[in-house]
C-alpha cells in the first residue's frame, strides 16, 4: 500500500517554495486503481494492544530532536465503545452504524462552522521539536483524531482530540459535576504538584473570548455546534508531549462537560489563536507544526498511527507550499487559496471566484481536521460531481447514501479504474489525491461513495478524509501550509 500511496499522492509546485525557489514538477496519470477489497478490509476494526514504549527519532537536518510516542489506531483499542455489538452480530450492521454516526457528527460540525464563520510564557524542558503519534477516534464516539499526552506532575496519560479550528486546550477534571465517559481515568488536579489555578486578574484570563470569574479564579467555557460543551476553571499545568515536558500551559479544567467527545479526555486546540496549543508555544516553535492523519484501520500496515510534530525541524524539505490566507472574522482558522478542481487530468469548468474569500470575510477555503467530508459551494460541487460521473459511466451506480449522492456498487470487484481528483491551489501547486481519499466504502458489501458534499453556503472546507495519509505542515511564521512530500 505504501507504494500505491507514493504513486497516488502527486504534489506539484510550479512557481514557489518557502525559500522562493521552484521545485521539480511531478507528472501524474489521469486514472488510477481503487483497490476495492483492500479498502473494505482497511475499514474493519481489529483490536490491538497499546504499546507504551517511547521512540526517539533522533536529530534532524534543521537541528533539534523529534520525539514520538508509539500508539495504536484508536478505532482498534475499543471498537465497541460507540456500538453495542449485542444489537447485531452482523459486521455490516456495525460498519453501517459507525458510518452513519460519523456522518451525523460531521453534519453537526459543519453546521457549527457555518454559524461561527458566517456570523461573525511557556517553559519547555526539552528540545522545541517534539511530537506524538495521531490515531483515529472514530470508534470512540468523537469521530476524529486523538493524540496521547500527559497532564500534570506526575503525568497522567490522556487521549485528547486534535482540532485545527479550536483555540483552547482542555481536559475533564475531578471533582466532576457532569462528565461523560472517557477511556482513561479523569484527571484529578489535587494529585498534581504542578497544577495552579489562574486568577481573574491574570493576563492569561484576559486572552479568553468570554472569561468568567468565581471565587477569584478564572472560569472558561466552550460550546460546540452539536450541543457539546465544557465549563470549568482555567489553570496553568505541565503537559508531557512525547518526551517533551512543557510547563505553564494554560488548560481548561472542565468540571461540567457534555457531548460527543466520548472516549477522549478533552481537546487539544491547534488553531492560530493565542490560547491554542500552537499559540501558547509561540516563538519557541515558530508556529510550526506538522501532522499526518492515518487512514482508518490500515489493513496493510496493521499500524493505524499517524503523527503530530511541533517545531521548525518538523518542516519538510520538498513539500508543495501554499500561502495561508488570514480572515479577520475567523482568525483561528487556516484558510488557503483554491483556484479550481480537476478530474481525470481535466480542469472542472468553474470560476476561481467561487472559492475566493470576499472582502467581508465570507466564503473562502478552510482546512479543518474536525470535519470529515470536504464541502464545496453547491454550483462548484455539482460541476465537479458531473465531471466525475462522466468519467465513471462504466461503473454500476446505486442510490445515494446519507449526504452522498454519487455512489457505486463495486461488490465483486477486486479493483476498478477511476479518474484522479486534484485540487488546484492558487499560485500553481496541485494536490492529487489517492483513490481511497475520495471513494470510500459506506458498508462492507461493496458500496462506495464519492466523499464530497455540497454546501449551500459560500464556504469550502477541506476535510480530514481528503487529508488522510498526506503529511501536512503549517509554517505560521512564514504564512504557508505544505503538502507532502511524505505519506503515512
Amino acid at each position: 500500500m505504501e507504494g500505491i500511496l507514493s504513486l497516488c499522492v502527486a504534489l506539484v509546485i510550479t512557481s514557489f517554495g518557502i525559500s522562493g525557489t521552484a521545485t521539480t514538477i511531478t507528472t501524474y496519470p489521469d486514472f488510477q486503481q481503487l483497490h476495492v477489497k483492500q479498502t473494505i478490509a482497511s475499514a474493519a476494526t481489529k483490536l490491538y494492544k497499546e504499546e507504551e514504549d517511547l521512540e526517539d527519532d533522533g536529530g534532524s537536518e534543521s537541528g533539534g530532536a523529534r520525539w514520538k510516542v508509539k500508539v495504536v489506531h484508536r478505532d482498534k483499542i475499543f471498537p465497541e465503545a460507540s456500538y453495542n455489538k449485542s444489537k447485531s452480530k452482523s459486521s455490516n450492521s456495525h460498519h453501517h452504524h459507525l458510518f452513519h454516526a460519523r456522518i451525523n457528527r460531521d453534519v453537526k460540525r459543519v453546521d457549527s462552522l457555518l454559524r461561527r464563520l458566517g456570523n461573525s510564557k511557556l517553559v519547555v524542558n526539552s528540545a522545541t521539536d517534539f511530537g506524538s503519534e495521531v490515531v483515529s477516534g472514530m470508534a470512540q464516539g468523537s469521530g476524529e483524531y486523538f493524540v496521547r499526552i500527559g497532564v500534570g506532575s506526575p503525568p497522567r496519560s490522556q487521549y485528547v482530540v486534535i482540532d485545527s479550528g479550536s483555540d483552547i486546550v482542555w481536559v475533564q477534571c475531578q471533582p466532576c459535576s457532569q462528565c461523560y465517559h472517557q477511556s482513561d481515568p479523569i484527571f484529578d488536579p489535587a494529585h498534581s504538584a504542578s497544577y495552579s489555578g489562574v486568577s481573574c486578574t491574570s493576563t492569561v484570563c484576559d486572552r479568553l473570548q468570554n472569561p468568567g470569574c468565581h471565587a477569584g479564579r478564572c472560569r472558561y467555557e466552550a460550546s460546540y455546534g452539536d450541543g457539546s460543551y465544557t465549563q470549568g476553571t482555567l489553570a496553568l499545568e505541565t503537559v508531557t508531549f512525547g518526551r517533551a515536558l512543557i510547563r505553564n500551559v494554560a488548560i481548561g479544567c472542565g468540571h461540567m462537560n457534555r457531548g460527543m467527545f466520548v472516549g477522549a479526555a478533552g481537546l487539544l486546540g491547534l488553531g492560530s489563536g493565542p490560547m491554542s496549543f500552537v499559540g501558547q508555544l509561540g516563538g519557541q516553535t515558530g508556529g510550526a507544526f506538522s501532522y499526518c492523519l492515518v487512514s482508518r484501520g490500515d489493513a496493510t500496515t496493521g499500524s493505524g498511527s499517524g503523527s503530530l510534530e511541533f517545531g521548525r525541524a518538523a518542516m519538510p524539505v520538498g513539500a508543495a507550499w501554499v500561502p495561508l490566507i488570514r480572515n479577520q472574522r475567523a482568525p483561528s482558522f487556516y484558510y488557503v487559496g483554491l483556484a479550481g478542481l480537476g478530474v481525470g487530468g481535466m480542469r472542472v469548468p468553474i470560476s476561481e471566484d467561487v472559492f475566493r474569500q470576499t472582502e467581508l470575510g465570507d466564503g473562502g477555503v478552510v482546512m479543518d481536521t474536525g470535519t470529515a467530508v470536504t464541502r464545496f459551494p453547491t454550483l462548484a460541487y455539482q460541476a465537479f460531481r458531473d465531471m466525475f460521473l462522466q468519467q465513471t459511466a462504466n461503473l454500476p451506480r446505486v442510490s445515494g447514501v446519507s449526504i452522498f449522492d454519487t455512489c457505486y456498487d463495486l461488490n465483486g470487484f477486486v479493483s476498478v479504474r477511476v479518474p484522479t481528483v486534484s485540487f488546484y491551489f492558487s499560485g500553481g501547486p496541485i494536490l492529487t489525491l489517492p483513490a481511497r481519499n475520495f471513494l470510500i466504502p459506506v458498508d462492507d458489501k461493496g458500496t462506495f461513495c464519492l466523499a464530497f458534499a455540497p454546501s449551500a453556503a459560500g464556504l469550502s472546507i477541506i476535510g480530514n478524509i481528503q487529508q488522510e495519509g498526506i503529511q501536512i505542515s503549517f509554517d505560521g511564521a512564514n504564512g504557508f501550509v505544505g503538502f507532502g512530500p511524505n505519506v503515512c
